[in-house]
């Protein structure tokens, strides 16, 4: 078994609040992390038809059935259960009473906002990390197949093609899941959307581009992007402005949560085919920044990431700002370090006064070198530092 670097916080958080909320994608691991954090507790699955009915229609009687607590999974589809829930929670004096699993955020957040805000702690569970593949035995040597296994836990656990997992989980999670949060008649048409949509991580999102390329109007490309957000699909970077006197681009990047989808999306089935695809840098760039994302929200914490580019196309690929520090990193995939590597740090650190010395390049190969112009860091070393 992978061991979870969220169980701690989920432990910690469960001492501290009457409610613990776990967020993330379908089939992120969600029920098996709660099940073994809380093994003395009931396991209730609302998407079952009876079960969801009781709760529907006698709330009451469905809480008093659980009076030590219970794993709510899927709550989202009894949203009304959220308002009894708050007068449980209020007479309560047990932490850790209930924990709730959800796989649609605006879903959940909606109601937690309304119902349940100050009772609760927010968790978010990802697929597997780098850093949690490697402590089980299972990373890579080589970054490719990283990018094209993903992290989904089932890809793993039973030894799944990923190109079989990553059809099925668009036709069994992501088409049904748009269906709940959004009435989307064109199915084939979102596929196309979700296809043009891995075709442009690392980039900055162009709404009237992708409408035209689909055939739909700018404001379905909006809501279209709000539900694979909703749904951790994908996510937003902002950019990073902190007073530069240059023009800047202005609008977030998108980039996916899991590398393996992203493959399966452009058609990626094997070694090869990945080894000379010509997104293979914009592949890269999307593990590092999901690698960084992971590392917050699996320690408790919101993701701050920004990247930062102006209009000549100069650009820093990531910028992290923790402890009042401001670190910029460059991200190639190549696997030979070069001096061009470090040609966009030396502009910022030109631009903004920083030091050479706070920048970073992870590149595709394994050697680190600390030079004048910056701290050249292999994948791995990076990961591992996180």
């Amino acid at each position: 078994m992978v061991s979870r670097t969220l169980l701690p916080f989920f432990w910690e958080m469960a001492k501290k609040f009457p409610a613990i909320v776990l967020l993330g994608p379908r089939q992120s691991g969600k029920t098996t992390l709660a099940r073994l954090a809380f093994p003395q507790k009931p396991y209730v699955l609302l998407e079952e038809p009876d079960t969801r009915e009781f709760a529907e229609k006698d709330p009451r009687g469905f809480l008093q059935s659980y009076p030590e607590g219970a794993i709510l999974d899927e709550i989202q589809r009894v949203p009304h259960l959220f308002s009894y829930l708050q007068g449980i929670l209020d007479q309560s004096k047990t932490n850790g009473l209930f924990i709730l699993t959800g796989s649609h955020n605006f879903l959940m957040m909606e109601q937690v906002t309304q119902s349940l805000a100050g009772r609760v702690a927010l968790l978010t569970l990802l697929p597997f990390s780098h850093q949690e593949l490697r402590s089980a035995h299972l990373d890579f040597e080589d970054y490719e197949t990283h990018l094209r296994f993903g992290g989904y836990p089932r890809v793993f656990s039973s030894q799944i093609a990923p190109e079989d997992f990553y059809s099925n989980y668009v036709r069994t999670y992501i088409d049904r899941d748009i269906r709940l949060l959004k009435n989307v008649q064109d199915l084939s048409t979102f596929h196309t959307f979700l296809k043009f949509c891995a075709n442009r991580i690392g980039q900055p999102v162009n709404l009237s581009s992708i409408a035209d390329d689909c055939g739909i109007t700018h404001n379905t490309v909006k809501a279209w992007l709000s539900i694979l957000e909703a749904s951790y699909i994908l996510f937003t970077v902002r950019p990073y402005h902190n007073n530069l006197n240059k023009r800047l681009i202005k609008t977030p990047k998108i980039y996916f949560y899991d590398t393996g989808l992203v493959c399966y999306l452009m058609g990626i089935d094997s070694q090869d085919l990945l080894t000379y695809h010509p997104m293979k840098g914009s592949l890269f760039e999307n593990f590092i920044v999901s690698e960084v994302a992971k590392s917050f929200y699996h320690t408790g914490h919101e993701a701050t990431l920004y990247f930062w580019q102006d209009k000549s196309a100069k650009k820093i690929d990531l910028i992290l700002e923790a402890h009042g520090k401001v670190t910029p990193i460059e991200l190639k995939a190549g696997k030979t370090i070069t001096e061009d590597y470090f040609k966009n740090i030396a502009y910022w650190c030109q631009l903004t006064g920083a030091s050479p010395s706070e920048a970073k390049v992870v590149y595709g190969g394994k050697q680190s070198q600390r030079r004048s112009t910056g701290h050249a860091l292999g994948w791995q070393e990076f990961l591992t530092s996180l």
